[in-house]
Order: structure tokens, then C-alpha cells, then sequence
């Protein structure tokens, strides 16, 4: 099902405890902070309907019509159309909006490959399993991912500190469990569901098992409480900031002050190496969808710096050329891993075409390792301008216009206001508030820099590299530390099977968890 614009917006009329800057939202679809989001999600939602983009955004299957973002892939076609539906969607908007919901519906992918590994551990919420897996195809609602506690003491299980410190489940009815806690969520709340687990740190079997729990959260739910963030949209600032008052992806704490979750949306419950397990597979699909972003990131990165170097006559200085050929190796580098990684594509355990893991994950190490970097330069290349331009008012105001129309037009080529666009889009880009949230946010949206790193150690081939030494070197065996670490992982034959005209499929049982805490 394709849902439309004013289905979603009726939805976002329920009403909800939202709070920002200290006061309670009346109406959050004419509020200033979330009404350029709602706007632009019921866009999309626009566009999955309109001719000139149905093709691209949704596919009709024995009588069926789904998105092309929700579709289970199964092939690399699959994926190819993925990207080109995201594409399609950034270039329309004119920007990068990140929660538009096919991040999160590849958690659900992850959590289909876990399904009979979930259902070994604890046979009652299989049928769970399966129907939401299938709602995040079918329904076409907004989901989002909520992963992030409050932080407390992590040198301490939550059960020796503040019990509240982690969600947890304090009560069971007949009804459901009683869930008490908090999670950070972006776009919680205007979203209309939270795929919600533990963010289980280093605990791993030690979590006490209230924790344990994962479930989909209806937004709507009584006793939520939606904390936001102060946002970056401000009436009237739309010409100097027009990323801010159109992308500003609003985070929340949410609050769960004794949530009832019916039964039928609990996932799994009581089970510490169920939700390791999820935590440790819950980016093999939505990893690409983050580093697709990066990248198209780093095409406005490149665009606003050349834009800049051709605007001031600089493009044919050398020094210019090295900063702009790094912006375009790195942005080509996740163009690389992206591509690569469906062309060696894997079978996941439950038949689903899997993005070639140790491609994939070492392509958002680069994205985001790289990230502060290419911004920095492009800094660089845009030139003190970008922090010192006026108001778009004052390019307008009597007193003022002639002087800034003559210091900011390039000849005849470039008039002042065109001039003044730039540099409005370009502080947006790198030096403004939002620019340096959107950094900040980008660093941790996919784990840390560390789990990111265990991520590709779990996922690479080590196994090819030390069998080519041991060949070379005219070894007899590896060494019994060397086995033992070979033998932990996950092949993915991404360093020496790549040319196996055979699908590789993933050789380890899931339900063989030892391997997969990070930590």
C-alpha cells in the first residue's frame, strides 16, 4: 500500500506531550520547528503518487503496490533501484533529509534474517516477528529507529544504578508489558512508529533481563512524553539559512513513563542474547542508507566549493585543484564501496540480498572517519565569506543595497544576489549551527567510531590474506592464535572470493553468538 500525503498528515494530528523550548506544542503540523519536516515527509509521500515519479519510487506486485525503499531485496536489481528511488527523492527535495524511513525499514530486513535464531531462543513472539517484518513493507507509515539510552554510569550494569537509567519492562499484564525508561529518537515526533531495542553496550549475557526487550512502539501511545531539542528553523531567516529551515531532522528524548505494550508488538522479551544479537546485525541493510547520504552529502561539499573557485576566478590555481580532487576522492571512495558492495553482494541467512558486509561497513568507517575533513575543506574553499556576508535584507534595504551590489556582483557574470545565495548555502552547509549538528550527529547515527571499527574486524575475510602468507612464506600451518582468530569470524570472501560466480552465503549459525558483542 502507498500511503498519501493527507493520510499523514491526519495522522500527525493525535495529539501527543510534545515539548520544546519549554513549552508544550499545540499543534505540531503548523509549529515553526516541525512543520518544514512534516511538509517534507508528506512530500515524499506526494510523490510516490505522482506520475513523474511512480515508476522510480514504488513497483506493483501480484496486484500489490509497496515502495521500491520498503521492497525486501533479493537481487542486485534490488538494490540498484533502491538507490536510484533515494536519488531520485534528494534531488526533488533539494537536500538531505535522513529519517525518511528506509533506514529503519532495513532493521526490520535484519530482524527477518534473525527471525528462526529469535524464535530458537523463544518460540512466542515469532508471529510478532512476522507481522510487523511485513507491516514496514506493506503499511508505508513512518518508522523510526530508537537505539540511544541516557547514558548513566556504563562502567555499571543499569540494575546497580538507577534502574530508569535503560528502558526496561516493569510490569507484565494480561494486556502487554509496562515499559519505563527513555531513548533518544530522531523524528520520533512526527513519526508514526519506533522500532525499539536495547543499546546493550559491552553487558552482553549480563544484562539483566528486563532490559531485554524489543518491541514496535505506536507513537500515539499513552504516556509518552517527546522532549525535543531546540530546533534551527526560524521564520524569516529562510533566504540566510534555507538547510536549516527545510532539513532540520528534530531529536527527541522520549520518555517512557509506563508505556503499555500490547503483546502483539513485542519482538523479543527476557532474552540478553536476543538483543546482542539484534544490536550486532541491526546495520547490515541501513548502513547503506546512511553512507548513500554521506555521499550525496559530498556532492553538495563539492558543488558549493566549485560553485565558490569559479565564482572568484581560483579554479586554475593548483592548491585549489589538490583540495578539490580530495573532496572528489573521498566522495568517489563511497561511490566505490556503495557499488562494490552490491556487485559482491551476499546471501543473507533468510535468502535476502545482503550489501557486501566488509565492503559496507568499511565504506562507512571512510564516510564518516573522513567526514570532519572534507568539511573543513570545503571551508576552506568557500573562503571567509561564507561567515561574513549580511542578511539577505540587507542586500534589499535602501541604505545598503548599492554598496553590497557593488562589492558582491563578479562582474558580469554573477550578480550580487546570486553571490549572496551561495554564501547563504554555503554557512548553511559547513559553518552554521545546523552544519555542526549535522557533523556531530553524523559521527555516532551508526554507532561510534569504535563499533564501527569492530565491525569491519567481525566482517573481514581474514582468513584470505593470512592463507597468501602462509603459501608465500612456505608455512606449514597457522599459528593456534591465528586459527582461533580465523575461525571467529564471518567470511565474506570480500578479499580473495570475489570472483566466485557463486552467491556467497554467510556460513555461520546466528544463533552462535560469541562473536557477535561489540564492545
Amino acid at each position: 500500500m502507498v500511503r498519501t500525503a493527507k493520510d499523514y498528515r491526519e495522522a500527525m494530528r493525535a495529539e501527543r506531550e510534545i515539548y520544546i523550548d519549554g513549552a508544550r506544542v499545540a499543534d505540531i503540523a503548523t509549529h515553526p520547528a516541525f512543520a518544514p519536516l512534516i511538509d517534507l515527509r508528506a512530500h515524499i509521500y506526494d510523490m510516490q503518487l505522482d506520475p513523474a515519479h511512480r515508476d522510480v519510487l514504488t513497483k506493483t506486485a501480484q496486484g500489490q503496490t509497496d515502495t521500491v525503499s520498503a521492497a525486501l531485496p533479493f537481487s542486485q536489481s534490488d538494490w540498484w533501484a533502491k538507490r536510484r528511488a533515494t536519488d531520485r527523492i534528494l534531488d526533488d527535495i533539494g537536500g538531505i533529509a535522513a529519517r525518511t524511513g528506509d533506514e529503519t525499514v532495513g532493521e526490520f530486513w535484519a530482524l527477518h534474517d534473525c527471525r528462526d535464531a529469535l524464535v530458537d531462543l523463544d518460540p512466542q513472539f515469532g508471529g510478532n516477528i512476522d507481522r510487523h517484518v511485513r507491516a514496514a513493507i506493506e503499511d508505508d507509515l513512518f518508522n523510526v529507529s530508537a537505539n540511544t539510552d541516557s547514558k548513566g554510569d556504563r562502567s555499571r550494569p543499569p540494575q546497580n544504578q538507577d534502574p530508569d537509567i535503560l528502558l526496561r519492562v516493569v510490569r507484565e499484564t494480561d494486556a502487554g508489558v509496562i515499559v519505563r525508561g527513555a531513548k533518544f529518537e530522531t523524528g520520533a515526533a512526527y513519526a508514526d512508529r519506533a522500532y525499539t531495542k536495547p543499546n546493550i553496550a559491552a553487558w552482553g549475557d549480563r544484562l539483566a533481563p528486563e532490559y531485554a526487550v524489543g518491541f514496535v512502539c505506536d507513537l500515539n501511545a499513552k504516556g509518552l512524553k517527546f522532549i525535543c531539542r531546540s530546533g534551527f528553523a526560524r521564520p524569516g531567516t529562510e533566504r540566510d539559512y534555507p538547510l536549516s529551515n527545510r532539513f532540520d531532522e528534530i531529536e527527541a528524548l522520549v520518555v517512557f513513563d509506563d508505556v503499555l505494550i500490547p503483546w502483539e508488538d513485542v519482538l523479543f522479551y527476557r532474552q540478553p542474547r536476543a538483543a546482542t544479537l539484534i544490536r550486532a546485525t541491526l546495520h547490515r541493510y541501513s548502513a547503506f542508507a546512511f553512507v548513500h547520504r554521506i555521499l550525496r552529502f559530498g556532492d553538495m561539499l563539492i558543488g558549493a566549493a566549485l560553485m565558490n573557485v569559479r565564482h572568484t576566478g581560483l579554479e586554475g590555481q593548483q592548491g585549489v585543484r589538490d583540495k578539490l580532487a580530495k573532496l572528489a576522492v573521498w566522495r568517489e571512495g563511497l561511490h566505490a564501496h556503495l557499488t562494490a558492495a552490491i556487485a559482491l553482494g551476499e546471501k543473507s541467512p533468510a535468502g535476502l540480498m545482503m550489501p557486501n558486509q566488509s565492503l559496507l561497513h568499511a565504506g562507512r568507517v571512510h564516510a564518516t572517519a573522513c567526514l570532519h575533513e572534507m568539511v573543513n575543506i570545503t571551508r576552506e574553499l568557500c573562503g571567509g565569506q561564507v561567515s561574513l556576508t549580511p542578511s539577505a535584507a540587507a542586500f534589499e534595504a535602501p541604505e545598503t543595497e548599492a554598496w553590497l551590489a557593488k562589492y558582491y556582483a563578479q562582474g558580469d557574470t554573477w550578480s550580487a544576489e546570486e553571490r549572496r545565495k551561495l554564501m547563504a548555502f554555503a554557512r548553511d552547509l559547513v559553518s552554521s549551527d545546523y552544519a555542526g549538528h549535522r557533523l556531530g550527529l553524523q559521527l555516532f547515527a551508526q554507532s561510534p567510531a569504535y563499533a564501527q571499527l569492530a565491525s569491519v574486524y567481525r566482517h573481514f575475510d581474514w582468513d584470505g590474506p593470512l592463507a597468501m602468507v602462509r603459501d608465500a612464506a612456505g608455512l606449514e600451518a597457522q599459528s593456534s592464535a591465528s586459527a582461533a582468530a580465523g575461525d571467529g569470524r564471518i567470511p565474506s570472501q570480500g578479499a580473495c572470493g570475489w570472483h566466485d560466480p557463486k552467491l556467497p552465503r554467510v556460513k555461520r549459525s546466528l544463533v552462535n553468538l560469541d562473536d557477535y558483542f561489540e564492545t
